[in-house]
Protein backbone atom coordinates (compact mmCIF):
# COMPACT_ATOMS: atom_id res chain seq x y z
CA UNK A 1 0.00 0.00 0.00
CA UNK A 2 1.19 3.18 -0.73
CA UNK A 3 0.82 6.59 1.41
CA UNK A 4 0.38 10.06 0.54
CA UNK A 5 4.11 11.02 0.38
CA UNK A 6 4.45 8.37 -2.68
CA UNK A 7 6.48 6.38 -0.40
CA UNK A 8 5.69 2.31 -0.01
CA UNK A 9 3.97 2.16 3.63
CA UNK A 10 5.35 -1.27 4.36
CA UNK A 11 8.85 -2.44 2.98
CA UNK A 12 8.66 -4.45 -0.45
CA UNK A 13 9.24 -8.36 0.64
CA UNK A 14 11.91 -10.01 -1.02
CA UNK A 15 10.96 -13.95 -1.21
CA UNK A 16 8.14 -15.40 -3.53
CA UNK A 17 6.37 -16.73 -0.02
CA UNK A 18 6.31 -13.34 1.39
CA UNK A 19 5.30 -11.19 -0.95
CA UNK A 20 2.21 -13.61 -1.86
CA UNK A 21 1.23 -13.19 1.74
CA UNK A 22 1.46 -9.99 2.18
CA UNK A 23 -0.57 -9.23 -1.10
CA UNK A 24 -3.26 -12.19 0.13
CA UNK A 25 -3.67 -10.14 3.52
CA UNK A 26 -3.71 -6.86 2.49
CA UNK A 27 -0.06 -5.79 3.90
CA UNK A 28 1.63 -4.73 0.76
CA UNK A 29 -0.17 -4.19 -2.27
CA UNK A 30 0.72 -5.85 -5.53
CA UNK A 31 1.20 -2.77 -7.13
CA UNK A 32 3.49 -1.81 -4.88
CA UNK A 33 5.39 -4.75 -5.13
CA UNK A 34 5.34 -4.45 -8.59
CA UNK A 35 6.50 -1.08 -8.98
CA UNK A 36 9.47 -1.49 -6.96
CA UNK A 37 10.79 -4.45 -10.06
CA UNK A 38 10.36 -2.19 -13.01
CA UNK A 39 11.88 0.37 -11.07
CA UNK A 40 14.82 -2.42 -10.24
CA UNK A 41 14.82 -2.70 -14.31
CA UNK A 42 14.73 0.93 -14.95
CA UNK A 43 17.94 1.02 -13.08
CA UNK A 44 19.85 -1.97 -14.49
CA UNK A 45 18.22 -3.52 -17.64
CA UNK A 46 20.19 -1.10 -20.10
CA UNK A 47 23.86 -3.28 -19.00
CA UNK A 48 22.23 -6.68 -18.31
CA UNK A 49 19.78 -6.87 -21.35
CA UNK A 50 17.83 -9.63 -19.10
CA UNK A 51 14.69 -8.81 -21.81
CA UNK A 52 13.25 -8.72 -25.10
CA UNK A 53 9.98 -7.27 -23.67
CA UNK A 54 8.80 -5.48 -20.69
CA UNK A 55 5.00 -5.62 -19.98
CA UNK A 56 4.79 -2.45 -17.80
CA UNK A 57 1.07 -1.50 -18.53
CA UNK A 58 -0.25 -4.98 -19.05
CA UNK A 59 1.49 -5.64 -15.42
CA UNK A 60 0.33 -2.87 -13.61
CA UNK A 61 -3.35 -3.44 -14.80
CA UNK A 62 -2.93 -7.09 -13.29
CA UNK A 63 -1.60 -5.78 -10.23
CA UNK A 64 -4.74 -3.24 -10.05
CA UNK A 65 -6.70 -5.91 -10.36
CA UNK A 66 -5.09 -8.44 -7.62
CA UNK A 67 -5.25 -5.56 -5.33
CA UNK A 68 -8.68 -5.14 -5.88
CA UNK A 69 -9.31 -9.04 -5.57
CA UNK A 70 -7.68 -8.89 -1.90
CA UNK A 71 -9.36 -6.05 -1.15
CA UNK A 72 -12.92 -7.90 -1.57
CA UNK A 73 -11.90 -11.01 0.62
CA UNK A 74 -11.02 -12.84 -2.93
CA UNK A 75 -8.22 -15.68 -2.33
CA UNK A 76 -5.78 -14.70 -4.67
CA UNK A 77 -3.73 -17.75 -5.07
CA UNK A 78 -0.50 -18.43 -4.18
CA UNK A 79 1.35 -16.46 -6.13
CA UNK A 80 -0.61 -13.65 -5.42
CA UNK A 81 1.08 -10.08 -6.64
CA UNK A 82 4.11 -12.04 -7.30
CA UNK A 83 6.36 -10.77 -10.62
CA UNK A 84 7.24 -13.46 -13.20
CA UNK A 85 9.77 -13.53 -15.64
CA UNK A 86 9.01 -15.77 -18.78
CA UNK A 87 11.43 -17.25 -21.53
CA UNK A 88 10.43 -15.99 -24.59
CA UNK A 89 9.74 -18.93 -25.99
CA UNK A 90 6.58 -19.61 -24.50
CA UNK A 91 3.37 -18.73 -25.96
CA UNK A 92 1.65 -15.94 -24.38
CA UNK A 93 -1.72 -14.71 -26.21
CA UNK A 94 -1.58 -11.32 -28.14
CA UNK A 95 1.75 -10.88 -27.07
CA UNK A 96 5.01 -11.57 -29.20
CA UNK A 97 6.76 -14.65 -28.52
CA UNK A 98 10.08 -14.36 -30.53
CA UNK A 99 12.76 -17.14 -29.26
CA UNK A 100 15.12 -13.74 -30.17
CA UNK A 101 15.21 -15.35 -33.43
CA UNK A 102 14.78 -12.68 -36.73
CA UNK A 103 12.61 -15.49 -38.08
CA UNK A 104 10.00 -14.74 -35.42
CA UNK A 105 9.61 -11.36 -36.02
CA UNK A 106 6.08 -9.95 -35.71
CA UNK A 107 4.52 -13.49 -34.85
CA UNK A 108 2.00 -13.52 -31.60
CA UNK A 109 0.74 -16.43 -30.48
CA UNK A 110 -3.12 -16.79 -30.42
CA UNK A 111 -3.31 -19.07 -26.73
CA UNK A 112 -0.95 -18.93 -23.71
CA UNK A 113 1.12 -21.81 -22.91
CA UNK A 114 0.22 -23.86 -20.18
CA UNK A 115 1.96 -23.05 -17.59
CA UNK A 116 1.40 -19.15 -18.60
CA UNK A 117 -2.18 -19.79 -17.53
CA UNK A 118 -1.33 -22.00 -14.61
CA UNK A 119 0.58 -19.11 -13.53
CA UNK A 120 -2.06 -16.56 -14.07
CA UNK A 121 -4.64 -18.69 -12.36
CA UNK A 122 -2.15 -18.43 -9.20
CA UNK A 123 -1.99 -15.16 -8.93
CA UNK A 124 0.81 -14.11 -10.94
CA UNK A 125 2.14 -11.00 -12.35
CA UNK A 126 3.97 -11.47 -15.68
CA UNK A 127 6.38 -8.82 -15.95
CA UNK A 128 8.11 -9.20 -19.15
CA UNK A 129 9.80 -11.75 -21.66
CA UNK A 130 13.23 -12.72 -20.96
CA UNK A 131 16.32 -12.90 -23.95
CA UNK A 132 17.56 -16.59 -24.69
CA UNK A 133 19.79 -18.23 -27.07
CA UNK A 134 17.81 -18.69 -30.55
CA UNK A 135 15.12 -21.28 -30.08
CA UNK A 136 16.97 -22.36 -26.74
CA UNK A 137 20.42 -23.36 -28.72
CA UNK A 138 23.54 -22.09 -27.04
CA UNK A 139 24.82 -21.99 -23.13
CA UNK A 140 25.97 -18.25 -23.29
CA UNK A 141 22.65 -16.34 -24.39
CA UNK A 142 25.07 -14.81 -27.01
CA UNK A 143 23.42 -16.20 -29.60
CA UNK A 144 20.25 -13.86 -29.66
CA UNK A 145 18.88 -12.11 -32.64
CA UNK A 146 18.76 -9.07 -29.92
CA UNK A 147 22.36 -8.62 -28.55
CA UNK A 148 23.62 -11.02 -25.39
CA UNK A 149 22.18 -10.86 -21.97
CA UNK A 150 25.13 -9.82 -19.60
CA UNK A 151 25.74 -11.35 -15.93
CA UNK A 152 24.36 -9.25 -13.06
CA UNK A 153 27.26 -10.60 -10.74
CA UNK A 154 30.43 -9.27 -13.95
CA UNK A 155 28.24 -7.58 -17.04
CA UNK A 156 31.86 -8.41 -18.37
CA UNK A 157 30.91 -12.12 -18.59
CA UNK A 158 28.01 -14.46 -19.53
CA UNK A 159 25.02 -15.50 -17.44
CA UNK A 160 25.01 -19.11 -19.10
CA UNK A 161 22.37 -20.23 -21.60
CA UNK A 162 20.12 -20.66 -22.96
CA UNK A 163 17.52 -19.34 -20.71
CA UNK A 164 20.02 -16.48 -19.44
CA UNK A 165 17.68 -14.17 -19.37
CA UNK A 166 15.68 -15.74 -17.60
CA UNK A 167 18.29 -16.11 -14.77
CA UNK A 168 19.72 -12.85 -14.97
CA UNK A 169 15.97 -11.08 -14.28
CA UNK A 170 16.23 -13.00 -11.24
CA UNK A 171 20.32 -12.45 -9.84
CA UNK A 172 19.25 -8.96 -10.55
CA UNK A 173 16.26 -8.87 -8.88
CA UNK A 174 14.20 -7.93 -11.74
CA UNK A 175 11.37 -10.64 -10.90
CA UNK A 176 11.91 -12.88 -7.37
CA UNK A 177 10.36 -15.72 -9.80
CA UNK A 178 11.24 -16.85 -13.78
CA UNK A 179 10.48 -19.62 -16.20
CA UNK A 180 13.42 -21.05 -18.26
CA UNK A 181 13.44 -24.46 -20.16
CA UNK A 182 16.11 -26.89 -19.99
CA UNK A 183 16.77 -29.25 -23.01
CA UNK A 184 20.52 -30.07 -22.25
CA UNK A 185 20.89 -28.10 -18.66
CA UNK A 186 19.75 -24.52 -19.93
CA UNK A 187 18.28 -23.74 -16.53
CA UNK A 188 20.37 -25.27 -14.35
CA UNK A 189 23.72 -24.19 -16.13
CA UNK A 190 22.67 -19.91 -16.12
CA UNK A 191 21.43 -20.79 -12.52
CA UNK A 192 24.74 -21.85 -11.48
CA UNK A 193 26.84 -19.42 -13.19
CA UNK A 194 24.19 -16.62 -11.83
CA UNK A 195 23.92 -17.75 -8.39
CA UNK A 196 20.24 -19.11 -8.40
CA UNK A 197 18.27 -21.43 -7.75
CA UNK A 198 16.90 -23.85 -11.01
CA UNK A 199 14.93 -26.41 -11.30
CA UNK A 200 14.72 -29.25 -14.32
CA UNK A 201 11.69 -31.09 -13.42
CA UNK A 202 10.95 -34.68 -14.30
CA UNK A 203 10.18 -35.09 -18.00
CA UNK A 204 6.47 -34.86 -18.53
CA UNK A 205 6.16 -33.36 -14.88
CA UNK A 206 5.49 -29.78 -16.36
CA UNK A 207 2.94 -29.34 -19.48
CA UNK A 208 5.18 -28.10 -22.81
CA UNK A 209 1.94 -27.20 -24.69
CA UNK A 210 2.87 -23.59 -25.88
CA UNK A 211 6.55 -24.13 -25.38
CA UNK A 212 8.01 -23.56 -28.93
CA UNK A 213 10.22 -26.73 -29.86
CA UNK A 214 14.01 -27.55 -29.95
CA UNK A 215 14.23 -31.21 -29.34
CA UNK A 216 10.71 -32.59 -27.73
CA UNK A 217 11.70 -35.91 -26.39
CA UNK A 218 13.94 -33.34 -24.28
CA UNK A 219 12.99 -29.98 -23.59
CA UNK A 220 11.03 -29.16 -19.81
CA UNK A 221 9.87 -25.93 -18.48
CA UNK A 222 11.16 -25.03 -14.72
CA UNK A 223 11.19 -22.16 -12.16
CA UNK A 224 14.43 -19.82 -10.99
CA UNK A 225 14.30 -18.63 -8.22
CA UNK A 226 16.64 -16.82 -5.19
CA UNK A 227 16.13 -19.94 -2.90
CA UNK A 228 15.24 -23.42 -2.57
CA UNK A 229 11.73 -22.72 -1.04
CA UNK A 230 10.39 -19.81 -4.07
CA UNK A 231 11.72 -22.37 -6.22
CA UNK A 232 9.36 -25.58 -4.45
CA UNK A 233 6.26 -22.83 -5.11
CA UNK A 234 6.71 -21.72 -8.18
CA UNK A 235 7.33 -25.90 -9.51
CA UNK A 236 3.79 -26.52 -7.69
CA UNK A 237 1.83 -23.27 -9.37
CA UNK A 238 3.33 -24.57 -12.91
CA UNK A 239 3.28 -28.82 -12.60
CA UNK A 240 0.53 -31.35 -12.98
CA UNK A 241 -1.31 -33.15 -15.51
CA UNK A 242 -2.17 -31.32 -18.41
CA UNK A 243 -4.47 -33.00 -20.82
CA UNK A 244 -3.43 -31.06 -24.04
CA UNK A 245 0.56 -32.15 -23.77
CA UNK A 246 0.60 -35.97 -24.84
CA UNK A 247 3.75 -36.55 -22.87
CA UNK A 248 1.98 -35.02 -19.95
CA UNK A 249 2.37 -37.62 -16.81
CA UNK A 250 -1.02 -38.31 -14.99
CA UNK A 251 0.20 -36.83 -11.48
CA UNK A 252 -0.89 -33.97 -9.57
CA UNK A 253 1.19 -30.73 -9.25
CA UNK A 254 4.72 -31.59 -7.46
CA UNK A 255 4.17 -30.08 -4.25
CA UNK A 256 7.74 -30.50 -2.30
CA UNK A 257 7.74 -27.41 0.02
CA UNK A 258 6.50 -29.27 3.03
CA UNK A 259 9.71 -31.37 3.18
CA UNK A 260 12.14 -28.74 2.98
CA UNK A 261 12.55 -28.42 6.57
CA UNK A 262 13.08 -32.76 6.74
CA UNK A 263 17.07 -32.49 6.56
CA UNK A 264 19.26 -35.28 5.25
CA UNK A 265 19.71 -37.55 7.85
CA UNK A 266 20.04 -40.99 6.45
CA UNK A 267 19.84 -40.16 2.81
CA UNK A 268 22.10 -41.56 0.66
CA UNK A 269 24.14 -39.22 -1.64
CA UNK A 270 26.22 -40.63 -4.40
CA UNK A 271 29.62 -39.67 -5.81
CA UNK A 272 30.25 -40.77 -9.29
CA UNK A 273 33.53 -41.93 -9.29
CA UNK A 274 33.43 -41.90 -12.80
CA UNK A 275 32.08 -38.52 -13.55
CA UNK A 276 33.91 -37.17 -16.53
CA UNK A 277 36.62 -35.10 -16.44
CA UNK A 278 37.18 -30.82 -17.07
CA UNK A 279 35.36 -28.89 -13.81
CA UNK A 280 37.78 -26.51 -13.10
CA UNK A 281 39.75 -26.56 -9.66
CA UNK A 282 37.37 -23.76 -7.70
CA UNK A 283 34.15 -26.01 -8.68
CA UNK A 284 35.50 -29.49 -7.92
CA UNK A 285 36.36 -27.73 -4.35
CA UNK A 286 32.90 -26.61 -3.76
CA UNK A 287 31.75 -29.93 -4.98
CA UNK A 288 33.73 -31.85 -2.30
CA UNK A 289 32.75 -29.26 0.26
CA UNK A 290 28.84 -30.22 -0.27
CA UNK A 291 29.72 -33.55 0.52
CA UNK A 292 31.35 -32.61 3.20
CA UNK A 293 28.06 -30.73 4.53
CA UNK A 294 25.88 -33.03 3.67
CA UNK A 295 27.79 -36.07 5.81
CA UNK A 296 27.95 -33.17 8.65
CA UNK A 297 24.04 -33.25 8.48
CA UNK A 298 23.52 -37.08 8.69
CA UNK A 299 23.91 -38.18 4.96
CA UNK A 300 25.78 -41.16 4.56
CA UNK A 301 27.91 -40.50 1.25
CA UNK A 302 28.45 -43.38 -1.14
CA UNK A 303 30.43 -44.12 -4.50
CA UNK A 304 28.64 -44.65 -7.16
CA UNK A 305 29.68 -45.39 -11.08
CA UNK A 306 27.65 -43.98 -14.16
CA UNK A 307 29.89 -45.40 -17.17
CA UNK A 308 27.73 -44.24 -19.99
CA UNK A 309 27.37 -40.46 -18.31
CA UNK A 310 30.95 -39.52 -20.51
CA UNK A 311 28.62 -40.53 -23.68
CA UNK A 312 26.14 -38.24 -22.85
CA UNK A 313 27.41 -35.18 -24.78
CA UNK A 314 27.68 -37.39 -27.91
CA UNK A 315 24.44 -38.94 -27.73
CA UNK A 316 22.87 -35.03 -27.29
CA UNK A 317 24.70 -33.61 -30.38
CA UNK A 318 22.74 -36.39 -32.45
CA UNK A 319 19.68 -36.64 -31.00
CA UNK A 320 18.40 -32.58 -30.42
CA UNK A 321 20.03 -31.53 -33.75
CA UNK A 322 17.63 -34.48 -35.14
CA UNK A 323 14.85 -33.34 -33.54
CA UNK A 324 15.37 -29.41 -33.87
CA UNK A 325 15.82 -30.36 -37.91
CA UNK A 326 12.46 -31.38 -38.03
CA UNK A 327 10.77 -29.15 -35.64
CA UNK A 328 12.59 -26.08 -37.14
CA UNK A 329 10.95 -26.95 -40.54
CA UNK A 330 7.51 -25.27 -39.69
CA UNK A 331 9.44 -21.80 -40.02
CA UNK A 332 9.32 -21.24 -43.73
CA UNK A 333 7.94 -17.48 -44.93
CA UNK A 334 4.37 -19.22 -45.14
CA UNK A 335 2.41 -19.21 -42.13
CA UNK A 336 3.86 -16.90 -39.62
CA UNK A 337 6.97 -14.86 -38.77
CA UNK A 338 10.03 -13.56 -40.67
CA UNK A 339 9.37 -13.81 -45.16
CA UNK A 340 11.74 -12.62 -47.72
CA UNK A 341 10.12 -12.46 -51.19
CA UNK A 342 11.77 -14.33 -53.98
CA UNK A 343 11.04 -15.56 -57.91
CA UNK A 344 9.30 -18.72 -56.68
CA UNK A 345 8.38 -21.34 -53.39
CA UNK A 346 11.62 -22.95 -53.07
CA UNK A 347 13.86 -19.78 -53.06
CA UNK A 348 11.73 -17.84 -50.63
CA UNK A 349 11.74 -20.75 -48.22
CA UNK A 350 15.56 -20.27 -48.98
CA UNK A 351 15.81 -16.61 -48.39
CA UNK A 352 13.98 -17.13 -45.88
CA UNK A 353 15.56 -19.35 -43.76
CA UNK A 354 19.17 -17.76 -44.37
CA UNK A 355 17.99 -14.63 -43.33
CA UNK A 356 15.51 -15.60 -40.81
CA UNK A 357 18.02 -17.72 -38.80
CA UNK A 358 21.44 -17.14 -37.10
CA UNK A 359 24.46 -19.25 -37.26
CA UNK A 360 24.06 -21.32 -34.28
CA UNK A 361 20.56 -22.47 -35.48
CA UNK A 362 21.78 -23.35 -38.78
CA UNK A 363 24.88 -25.63 -37.38
CA UNK A 364 22.62 -27.43 -35.40
CA UNK A 365 19.69 -27.74 -38.36
CA UNK A 366 22.61 -29.45 -40.75
CA UNK A 367 24.06 -31.54 -37.92
CA UNK A 368 20.25 -32.98 -37.58
CA UNK A 369 19.32 -33.35 -41.03
CA UNK A 370 22.07 -35.05 -41.91
CA UNK A 371 22.06 -37.27 -39.00
CA UNK A 372 18.55 -38.28 -40.08
CA UNK A 373 19.79 -38.79 -43.73
CA UNK A 374 19.41 -41.56 -45.89
CA UNK A 375 22.28 -44.08 -45.59
CA UNK A 376 23.86 -41.92 -42.05
CA UNK A 377 20.39 -42.68 -40.04
CA UNK A 378 21.38 -45.96 -37.76
CA UNK A 379 25.36 -44.82 -38.04
CA UNK A 380 24.66 -41.79 -36.27
CA UNK A 381 20.50 -41.09 -34.71
CA UNK A 382 19.73 -44.66 -34.26
CA UNK A 383 23.15 -45.32 -32.29
CA UNK A 384 22.69 -42.18 -30.08
CA UNK A 385 19.41 -43.63 -28.94
CA UNK A 386 20.66 -46.72 -28.24
CA UNK A 387 23.71 -44.72 -25.86
CA UNK A 388 20.51 -42.89 -24.51
CA UNK A 389 19.51 -46.02 -23.27
CA UNK A 390 22.47 -47.12 -21.55
CA UNK A 391 22.80 -43.84 -20.37
CA UNK A 392 19.42 -44.75 -18.62
CA UNK A 393 20.44 -48.06 -17.36
CA UNK A 394 23.37 -46.86 -15.57
CA UNK A 395 21.49 -43.99 -13.82
CA UNK A 396 18.34 -46.42 -12.70
CA UNK A 397 21.65 -48.52 -11.45
CA UNK A 398 23.18 -45.72 -9.83
CA UNK A 399 20.14 -45.18 -7.90
CA UNK A 400 19.44 -48.36 -6.69
CA UNK A 401 22.56 -47.38 -4.16
CA UNK A 402 22.17 -43.72 -4.12
CA UNK A 403 19.03 -41.65 -3.29
CA UNK A 404 20.41 -38.51 -5.10
CA UNK A 405 23.55 -37.85 -6.96
CA UNK A 406 25.84 -34.70 -7.17
CA UNK A 407 27.59 -32.85 -9.67
CA UNK A 408 28.79 -29.88 -10.70
CA UNK A 409 25.93 -27.89 -12.71
CA UNK A 410 28.65 -26.09 -14.90
CA UNK A 411 32.37 -27.10 -15.50
CA UNK A 412 33.62 -23.31 -14.71
CA UNK A 413 32.31 -19.93 -13.34
CA UNK A 414 30.85 -17.33 -15.27
CA UNK A 415 33.30 -16.90 -18.43
CA UNK A 416 33.66 -13.45 -20.30
CA UNK A 417 31.75 -12.62 -23.35
CA UNK A 418 32.71 -13.80 -26.60
CA UNK A 419 35.50 -15.97 -24.72
CA UNK A 420 33.91 -18.96 -26.52
CA UNK A 421 31.61 -18.03 -29.90
CA UNK A 422 34.23 -18.72 -32.01
CA UNK A 423 35.02 -22.24 -30.82
CA UNK A 424 31.36 -24.31 -30.76
CA UNK A 425 32.86 -27.28 -29.41
CA UNK A 426 34.12 -25.35 -25.94
CA UNK A 427 30.58 -24.30 -25.42
CA UNK A 428 28.64 -27.65 -25.90
CA UNK A 429 31.19 -28.36 -23.04
CA UNK A 430 29.61 -26.44 -20.65
CA UNK A 431 26.80 -28.60 -20.75
CA UNK A 432 28.78 -32.08 -19.50
CA UNK A 433 27.15 -32.52 -16.73
CA UNK A 434 23.92 -31.68 -17.20
CA UNK A 435 22.83 -32.94 -20.51
CA UNK A 436 22.60 -36.56 -19.22
CA UNK A 437 19.43 -36.24 -16.89
CA UNK A 438 17.92 -34.74 -19.86
CA UNK A 439 18.43 -37.96 -22.10
CA UNK A 440 17.25 -40.02 -19.12
CA UNK A 441 13.98 -37.31 -18.30
CA UNK A 442 14.68 -37.17 -14.85
CA UNK A 443 15.34 -34.17 -12.30
CA UNK A 444 17.78 -32.00 -11.78
CA UNK A 445 18.32 -28.69 -10.15
CA UNK A 446 21.48 -25.94 -9.43
CA UNK A 447 21.37 -24.67 -5.90
CA UNK A 448 24.16 -22.06 -5.37
CA UNK A 449 26.73 -23.23 -2.95
CA UNK A 450 29.68 -20.21 -2.38
CA UNK A 451 31.71 -18.66 -4.54
CA UNK A 452 34.88 -19.90 -6.96
CA UNK A 453 37.39 -17.70 -9.25
CA UNK A 454 37.22 -13.91 -8.90
CA UNK A 455 34.44 -14.53 -6.50
CA UNK A 456 31.66 -15.68 -8.90
CA UNK A 457 29.15 -18.00 -7.71
CA UNK A 458 29.15 -21.64 -8.00
CA UNK A 459 26.15 -24.59 -8.14
CA UNK A 460 26.32 -27.95 -7.35
CA UNK A 461 23.54 -30.07 -9.26
CA UNK A 462 21.24 -32.43 -7.39
CA UNK A 463 20.17 -35.34 -9.22
CA UNK A 464 17.57 -37.88 -8.49
CA UNK A 465 15.39 -40.87 -10.04
CA UNK A 466 12.31 -39.44 -11.88
CA UNK A 467 9.16 -38.13 -10.16
CA UNK A 468 11.44 -38.17 -7.04
CA UNK A 469 11.48 -34.19 -6.73
CA UNK A 470 10.98 -34.21 -2.58
CA UNK A 471 14.39 -35.98 -1.75
CA UNK A 472 16.09 -33.83 -4.57
CA UNK A 473 14.66 -30.72 -3.11
CA UNK A 474 15.26 -31.71 0.30
CA UNK A 475 18.57 -32.09 -0.63
CA UNK A 476 19.22 -28.63 -2.48
CA UNK A 477 17.74 -26.89 0.76
CA UNK A 478 20.08 -28.53 3.20
CA UNK A 479 23.01 -27.46 0.60
CA UNK A 480 21.32 -24.13 1.22
CA UNK A 481 21.64 -23.29 4.92
CA UNK A 482 24.96 -25.36 4.39
CA UNK A 483 26.40 -23.17 1.80
CA UNK A 484 29.64 -21.02 2.75
CA UNK A 485 28.73 -17.42 3.64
Amino acid sequence: MTDTTGESASPIPVTVADIAWNVRNGIVSAADVLEHHLAEIDRREPEVHAFNLVLADAARARAADIDAGAAAGDDMGPLAGVPVALKDNMCTRGIPTTCSSKILDGWTPPYDATVVSRLRDAGAVIIGKTNLDEFAMGSSTENSAFGATRNPHDTSRVPGGSSGGSAAAVAAGFAPLSLGSDTGGSIRQPAALCGVVGVKPTYGAVSRLGLVAFASSLDQIGPFANNVADAALGLAAISGHDPGDSTSIESGPLQVGNELDWGVAGLRVGRITDLPEGASPDVVARLEESFDALRDAGAEIVDVQVPAFTYGLTAYYLIAPAEASSNLARYDGVRFGHRVEAADTNAMYMATRTDGFGAEVKRRIMLGTYALSAGYYDAYYGRALKVRRRIAADFAAAYERADVLLTPASPTVAFRLGDKTADPMSMYLCDTYTIPSNLTGDPGMSVPFGTGDDGLPVGVQVLAPALQEGVMFRTAAELERRAPK
